[in-house]
């Protein structure tokens, strides 16, 4: 069943070994670093509870009520549900948080998809993956993510250095495997549990490998270490820095110092064949989630330029309108996406809908390789004011205050006090530590540029484009060896012919 925000607070509570700053953390529910994202996530898990937002974040199954984000999809509605929950859930929190749990769990679903993959390697891990699929259900777990070794040398197979620089197996027994290495993982210091699996195929041509293992995690485990990055939160002053003393999800360095993992928690282990499916496959459904934060983030880019036109009149000249119009289309553009990817769902091999492949990733590619540029044509917008403004404590200061209220009031709409906020807000989505961290954070969380394209060239429709310049060009059957349009094909024109119109009327109610 759904699990409380005290209830989740005190799971965590359960003397982890944590490091912040150089120093050990005694309670990270409590801490300043940690406090603001803690109180985030354990207000998403009360939400679930009130009357407001209950029916809009849970679903009943099986006469459980079970969090909405982690509920297997099996149609579009189920999408349609999944991201008006998620659009829900931040206008409440008031800001962009990613990883709490909808945008990692998603990651098993694709595992569930492999089981024929998992039967062929060992039945008991097709089994493990239905168990914790359903236990994240019943338990409501705070589940993350671990993808990101430290690496050491690429050049050089694991093997060929310190072997532990690669998380990997270094011995079985009776009760599990035992496990020794690194990760990287976001907010694993203050969640529950993480699927932990390879960040890349390094095991060449092998078909077993001590590094080819994924599992899940329990973060409470003994002999696990958490050396966390320095948070932004309480290095200044909320009001000068609002989103970065909010919503800082902190990434730690978890040491895995010969940890043991129940056999029950491993779902794949040496067999090559099924680390490579999983990576492959890792985001076919949890890359959803994470391109609505983008959409989220340009929400925040576009009100935030456009408040700060409109205060001096800026809003009205053609060359501001058409850096809007830009801010606009890049935030259409990913809607778009998101939209057609439900729109157009696809069965997945184990019976799930997925939303449509090509068109998600290219989503994502889209949402994470021109958010940069986007966030210049904001900053541009805002204007210079948001890097040289003093800071709150001046505003409020009796000697200073009377000749900030004058140079900052334009009118009896935009008081000083206001414009000081916007700009605070603007300079720490844009222009602040946090900002920057953020920036990078979207280029790589889910995986690097490089393999954000390889997922599109693995997805998209090739057949079409060839089969209409081969009949556009008169060429012979011989060039396509006998293909035809695709699959693919015939069920988009179906869509468009026979039922455009339920899918509009689903898009105009989202």
């Amino acid at each position: 069943m759904i699990r409380t925000g005290q209830q989740y607070r005190d799971s965590i509570r359960d003397g982890r070994r944590i490091w912040v700053n150089g120093e050990r953390v005694s309670d990270v529910t409590t801490h300043p670093q940690f406090k603001p994202i803690v109180d985030i996530r354990a207000r998403i898990f009360d939400m679930q509870h009130e009357e407001a937002h209950r029916d809009i974040m849970t679903v009943v199954q099986d006469g459980e009520c079970n969090a909405l984000g982690s509920a297997l999809p099996y149609t579009q509605d189920d999408w349609w549900a999944k991201r008006r929950a998620t659009d829900h859930l931040l206008n409440e929190v008031g800001g962009v948080v990613t990883r709490v749990g909808d945008e990692t769990v998603g990651e098993m679903w694709s595992l569930f998809d492999g089981q024929d993959v998992l039967n062929e390697v060992d039945p008991q891990f097709s089994k493990n993956i239905k168990h914790h699929i359903h236990r994240v259900l019943r338990e409501d777990p705070f589940h993350v993510s671990a993808n990101t070794d430290p690496k050491g040398d690429r050049s050089k197979a694991p093997q060929d250095q310190d072997p532990d620089m690669l998380l990997h197996v270094v011995k079985e027994t009776d009760a599990g495997i035992v496990v020794r290495g690194a990760k990287y993982e976001t907010a694993a210091a203050y969640a529950n549990q993480a699927f932990t699996k390879p960040t890349i195929a390094n095991w060449g041509n092998n078909a077993l490998s001590d590094y080819a293992v994924g599992f899940i995690c329990d973060l409470g485990s003994p002999n696990l270490k958490f050396i966390c990055r320095t948070g932004f939160a309480g290095r200044a002053s909320k009001k000068d820095y609002p989103l970065a003393n909010g919503f800082d999800e902190v990434d730690t360095i978890v040491i895995f110092d010969d940890v043991l993992i129940p056999w029950e928690n491993v779902l794949f282990y040496r067999h090559t064949k099924a680390a490579t499916f999983i990576r492959a496959t890792l985001h076919r459904y949890s890359a959803f989630a994470f391109v609505q934060r983008n959409l989220k983030v340009a929400d925040m880019m576009i009100g935030a330029a456009l408040f700060n036109a409109r205060q001096t009149g800026l809003d009205k000249q053609q060359a501001v309108q058409e850096k809007l119009a830009q801010l606009a289309v890049y935030r259409e553009g990913i809607n778009a996406h998101l939209t057609a990817a439900i729109a157009l769902a696809e069965r997945s091999p184990a019976g799930l809908m997925m939303p449509n492949q090509s068109l998600l990733y290219t989503g994502r590619v889209l949402a994470c390789s021109q958010l940069h540029e986007m966030m210049h044509i904001a900053r541009e917008l805002c204007g210079g004011q948001i890097c040289v403004t003093p800071d709150a404590a001046s505003f409020e200061n009796p000697e200073t205050k009377p000749w900030l209220d004058k140079y900052y009031s334009i009118n009896d709409e935009w008081v000083a006090d206001d414009r000081r906020k916007l700009l605070a807000f603007a300079r720490d989505l844009l222009n602040s530590d946090y900002a920057g961290h953020r920036l990078t954070f979207q280029l790589f969380a889910q995986s690097p540029p490089f393999a954000h394209l390889a997922a599109v060239y693995r997805n998209f429709n090739w057949d079409s484009p060839l089969a209409f310049v081969k009949n556009s060009a008169g060429l012979s059957d011989r060039v396509l060896g006998g293909q035809t349009f695709s699959a693919a094909d015939s069920a988009i024109s179906s869509w468009f012919s026979n039922d455009i119109s339920t899918q509009a009327k689903r898009v105009a109610a989202e």
